[in-house]
This record gives C-alpha cells, sequence and structure tokens, in this order.
C-alpha cells in the first residue's frame, strides 16, 4: 500500500489518535512516517474486545489477577477488578505501537458521583502503574456530567491527566477547560449511530451542514479566546468524508477507529483546499467563555446542561450504552468464574 495516502496527508496536518484497543490495528497503519499518538478506547470497545476468541487468553489472565487479588468475599468484586485489569491488559498490547497515552474511561455509573469517579480513576492508573505504564502515559476518559468534570478539576491537581468525554456542547467543553482537562473529545456523532447506523445522516457539506461542524467550530474559537491548553480530540467519526470535514475545521487530534482508518488508508490524497481552514463567522457562544462552570459544585454546568435538551440526551443516551456494554463485559467474566 502507497504511504502516500488520505491517512499520511491528513496526519501532516492534525495528530491522529487510534481508536482501537486491538494492536493490529495500529501495526496496520504504522507507516515509516506515520505513527500513532494516543490509544482511545471506552466500555464498548472493551466489550467488543473481550468477545473476540482469539483475546479469550487475555480475558483469562485478567480474570485470574483479579481472583489472586481479590478479598475472597464477595464475587461482585472479583468481577469489577478484573473488569479493570482487562481494560489495561488490553491497553497494554497497543501501549508498544503509540507514542502517547492510552486511555480508559470510568464506569458511566459513576458519572454522577464525584467522589466514586475519583476512585475509578486513581484504581485505573494504579493498575497501569503495576503493568508497566506509567501515569504519565496515561489519560482517564471522564463523561462530562458537572459531577465528573468536578473530578477532572481535582485529578489534574494530584497530576491524573484527564479527558472529557460524551461532550456535546460548548458548555461542557469551557467547563472541561476550566478544570484543566488536557483532552476534550467533542462527539461528532452521537454514540447510538454505532449500534444503529439508519441514523446516521449524510451531508452535501459536512463541515457546513453538520450541526456538530458548528459546535467543534464554536469550541475552537472560545478555546482560542480563552487560550485554553485543553486540547480538542472530535470523536465517534464514522466516515473518511466526515474526517476530511473535521480537518478543516483544525482540530488539534482525531481519533479514529479502524474502519475509518481503512478507509483513509485506501483513498489517495486530495487537493490541499478541500482541507484548508473554513473561515467561520465570530461566535456568540464567546460570551460562554466568561462564565465560571466550576463554581458552587458546577452549578452554572447543570443549569446550561438543564436548559440544552439536546445535549442531555444525547448524553443520556451515551451512558447508557456505556453502562449496557459494560454490563455485557461483566456479565462475560461472571460466567467465566462460574465455569471455571
Amino acid at each position: 500500500m502507497s504511504e502516500v495516502t488520505l491517512l499520511s496527508q491528513i496526519s501532516k496536518l492534525l495528530t491522529i489518535d487510534v481508536d482501537s484497543m486491538d494492536p493490529e490495528v495500529a501495526i496496520q497503519h504504522t507507516r515509516s512516517s506515520f505513527s500513532f499518538c494516543d490509544m482511545t478506547s471506552n466500555q464498548a470497545i472493551v466489550q467488543g474486545q473481550a468477545t473476540r476468541p482469539e483475546r479469550a487468553h487475555v480475558l483469562e489472565c485478567a480474570i485470574n489477577l483479579s481472583k489472586s487479588k481479590g478479598d475472597g468475599v464477595n464475587p461482585e468484586h472479583v468481577v469489577d477488578k478484573a473488569l479493570d485489569i482487562l481494560t489495561v491488559l488490553f491497553a497494554k498490547e497497543v501501549y508498544p505501537q503509540i507514542n502517547g497515552r492510552v486511555h480508559a474511561q470510568t464506569s458511566p455509573s459513576v458519572a454522577y458521583d464525584t467522589e466514586k469517579t475519583i476512585e475509578h480513576a486513581k484504581r485505573l492508573v494504579s493498575i497501569f502503574e503495576a503493568n508497566g505504564i506509567p501515569k504519565d502515559r496515561v489519560c482517564i476518559k471522564i463523561p462530562a456530567t458537572p459531577q465528573s468534570i468536578i473530578a477532572c478539576q481535582y485529578l489534574e491537581k494530584i497530576g491524573i491527566r484527564t479527558l472529557a468525554t460524551c461532550l456535546f456542547s460548548v458548555a461542557q467543553a469551557v467547563a472541561a477547560s476550566q478544570a484543566g482537562c488536557l483532552y476534550i473529545a467533542p462527539y461528532f456523532n452521537e454514540l447510538r449511530v454505532h449500534f444503529d447506523p439508519t441514523l446516521w445522516k449524510e451531508y452535501t457539506d459536512t463541515a457546513r451542514e453538520h450541526p456538530m461542524s458548528t459546535v467543534i467550530s464554536e469550541i475552537i474559537q472560545v478555546f482560542k479566546k480563552l487560550r485554553s491548553s485543553t486540547l480538542v480530540m472530535p470523536a465517534s467519526i464514522v466516515t473518511s468524508a466526515e474526517v476530511m470535514a473535521l480537518a478543516s475545521l483544525h482540530p488539534d487530534h482525531l481519533t479514529l477507529s479502524g474502519a475509518v482508518l481503512d478507509q483513509l488508508a485506501s483513498l489517495v490524497p486530495v487537493p490541499d483546499h478541500e482541507l484548508s481552514e473554513r473561515s467561520s463567522p465570530p461566535s456568540a457562544s464567546t460570551k460562554v467563555a466568561e462564565i465560571d462552570f466550576l463554581e458552587d459544585g458546577a452549578h452554572a454546568l447543570k443549569t446550561a446542561l438543564e436548559a440544552d435538551a439536546e445535549t442531555t440526551r444525547k448524553l443520556t443516551d451515551a451512558l447508557k450504552i456505556f453502562g449496557e456494554m459494560e454490563q455485557k463485559a461483566k456479565d462475560l467474566m461472571r460466567d467465566k468464574i462460574v465455569a471455571s
């Protein structure tokens, strides 16, 4: 395969991350002129890998390690710990193929609980360190609820880097920036399109017509106004056309699935003007930069979400799907433990 592809062209404009815990995906697309920065993941990706026959040995290893470290009293503790270990072991297999950070996502079940989110983030970092991946090569993905953004603020203060995920609005983005998050991951498509493709919609001019193009463009403008150090990493991308549209908005990173990487690697470069930065009118959302979203327990973010029915719907649905995927992975482990 030629090294001169649409993937290599876009990789020169922004940083590309691999949204997969399959090491073969990263290996397949690494070239002498290109390598991935970060590896991103979530409960759906972990569950998908856990069901693959060729990864059964990793699943078994996670269960055995959890059993050896368990208290022997509560089987659910063994399952919970095994899932965290499995997440780390999958990431560990991709780790040699990247030059940045591995990402793991806190449980959606604690997304509205600050202390439990902090506890889970610390536990994941501890397991990464026990497996030879230092804290400075780890990023914890945390859903952008008001309670969890407060958790991000605390974690950043103690040196655990975070990414605000399940993010669909400028208000969530500014709150994450104020919390000091390393990244935000605005979802270009709502999560459910990956499970129900009939929900996905094609646009003639994706960069101008897709509703999240406007949101991401506004976030980038606001971050420039704030001189924010938080990096913008759009996620939940379905097609190469969406990648091209996003590239024209000039975020910092894009995280891409194996399927989208395959599309980009099979296509020849496009004329540079098709990826050139789109000029955007001044955004009314720049006023959002003046709001302290973290004050009084993130009260302003709670208010913003209550007034934004579409963002709230997408956030709630994403947490529901991630919760279902997490439960499926736990059920699989529970069955394996019972059978052993």
